[in-house]
């Protein structure tokens, strides 16, 4: 009986031209749509970034031949669907163009490389270069860089180089967090974060990244961290010193900043006194 009109469900059906059979029709699954739920749900915890085309594929390689409707079906009543992951927004930036600069110690770009040691465990690099005489100040490599230890190898380069104008970084999380922030702004040096998905807007430390990878890393079997470190630290010694470079007129760094200051020594005025 319909509550609201007072009609039976007979004469509501006939009424509105359908069948009754149809009206009071209650789908019945099969028996084996428990026992792939089961499995399904068994698949599921142990695979938690697989979709359901991944779970009917491994249901296919144990011999159940099933429909990838069917398992989309149960998976979604499950509550089993795959949540996505939230991208980390980027800050907002300007883009800026990428110009060398006219001396030392105005622009110096950071960034990090990945490798792994015979072990297979991870290490981290950071490379920091000057744009102007593009010498490598440091290549740290170690398991693990935080924030605070990034603002700690500056720290260091600084007693012997000076503070920078400007650093040049992506937007990674050891360059956006409070630790390097306070110390760029204790010592008045400028975070120049280029935008998200653009490292070309970071150019002179991805080319040099290149050939990091290429000449050291690529060329070079790690066994633990403090061999690691001492071939990196000669290969940066080679490249600094030894290595000529085709931006440079094929000089060194250490040349090429020989021939700045020498430049720069004969073009400063004398003073003329009577």
């Amino acid at each position: 009986m319909c509550e609201t009109t007072g009609l039976s469900q007979r004469r509501a059906c006939r009424l509105a031209g359908l069948s009754l059979s149809t009206c009071r029709y209650s789908a019945q699954r099969p028996a084996a749509d428990a026992q792939l739920s089961l499995r399904i749900t068994e698949l599921a915890p142990e695979r938690r970034r697989f979709g359901y085309r991944r779970i009917w594929q491994l249901l296919r390689r144990e011999g159940i031949h099933v429909n990838h409707k069917r398992v989309y079906r149960i998976c979604h009543l499950n509550g089993l669907g795959v949540k996505r992951r939230r991208r980390r927004k980027g800050l907002a930036t300007e883009r800026l163009p990428l110009l060398r600069p006219d001396a030392p110690n105005l622009t110096w770009s950071m960034d990090f490389v990945m490798d792994a040691l015979a072990s297979g465990r991870r290490i981290k690099c950071l490379t920091c270069v000057d744009d102007f005489m593009k010498e490598r100040l440091t290549i740290s490599a170690a398991f693990g860089i935080s924030g605070v230890q990034v603002a700690r190898i500056l720290e260091s380069i600084a007693l012997f180089r000076g503070y920078p104008a400007t650093i040049r970084t992506d937007q990674g999380p050891e360059f956006t967090c409070r630790a390097l922030d306070q110390w760029a702004f204790e010592h008045g040096v400028e975070l120049r974060l280029i935008q998200p998905g653009k490292p070309t807007q970071n150019g002179f430390i991805e080319s040099f990244n290149g050939r990091f990878r290429d000449e050291c890393l690529n060329e070079r079997w790690f066994s633990d961290i403090l061999h690691t470190r001492k071939i990196i630290n000669d290969w940066r010694q080679d490249y600094n010193e030894f290595r000529p470079h085709s931006s440079l007129n094929y000089q060194t760094p250490l040349e090429f900043a020989a021939c700045w200051r020498n430049r720069k020594h004969e073009e400063k005025p004398t003073d003329i006194t009577n």
